[in-house]
């Protein structure tokens, strides 16, 4: 017992050097006992400097956040041990004390896989949300590593969120992403929509629409926890 709890406080210290607690949502959430084991990071892409995608006066990196939130508290409520990165509007790259790289944007990612990587997790799961110059496409988009198990894991996403969409998309392999590249545990990133199509828009900027969005996330990642992880 006495080495375990050692163990435990080794972890916690390493985890403080490069994690501030303004981003520890989860270790701060009693329903959520983390360490040592942990089954997925939810990453909302973004945050504090980086606005993410821009549309009028709505940002991308509030949404990734509103819709995080809601995919962590239904992964809680499913007994799944569960990591947000950030729960406020705050840089990832401001928590990377550890990276000596000029580049804001390299040291967010950075950080971002290295919560992932460290914590020798089951899945990482990345939410952004999607732009492009023709105002009609729609539709979730799935990137995933070249790995199969990211692969799968982007198809049951990919599946549970053309059900709210009601747009075909298919999954993409995200070659050149540094997320997918570096990230060792079965990872995805997710493009909820896009926000320059109006109907996916007012989906992902709505309470309805986010949860719905939230319950497909979680439907998928249940259902690769279960049937390749064999997760009770």
């Amino acid at each position: 017992m006495k080495k375990i709890g050692t163990i435990l406080c080794a972890m916690l210290i390493c985890i403080c050097n490069w994690i501030s607690p303004a981003e520890a949502y989860s270790f701060n959430d009693n329903r959520n006992p983390v360490l040592p084991h942990t089954d997925i990071v939810l990453d909302a892409g973004h945050g504090g400097i980086d606005g993410g995608t821009v549309y009028g006066d709505i940002l991308e990196k509030d949404i990734n956040l509103a819709i995080a939130k809601k995919t962590y508290d239904l992964l809680i409520d499913k007994k799944f041990r569960v990591i947000l990165n950030r729960s406020d509007d705050h840089a990832l790259s401001d928590d990377n004390r550890w990276l000596k790289n000029r580049s804001r944007h390299l040291r967010d990612l950075a950080q971002r896989k290295q919560l992932a990587n460290e914590m020798n997790v089951k899945i990482l799961v990345s939410i952004h949300a999607n732009s492009s110059r023709n105002r009609h496409e729609s539709g979730a988009i799935v990137l995933h590593q070249k790995k199969d198990e990211s692969k799968l894991l982007s198809s049951y996403l990919q599946k549970e969120l053309n059900q709210i969409t009601g747009v075909p998309n298919k999954s993409v392999y995200g070659k050149k992403y540094y997320l997918l590249k570096f990230t060792k545990c079965p990872a995805v990133i997710v493009e909820v929509g896009f926000l320059t199509n109006e109907t996916d828009r007012k989906r992902m900027t709505s309470e309805q629409g986010q949860k719905q969005i939230a319950e497909a996330l979680v439907k998928g990642i249940d259902r690769y926890l279960k049937e390749v992880l064999n997760h009770p």
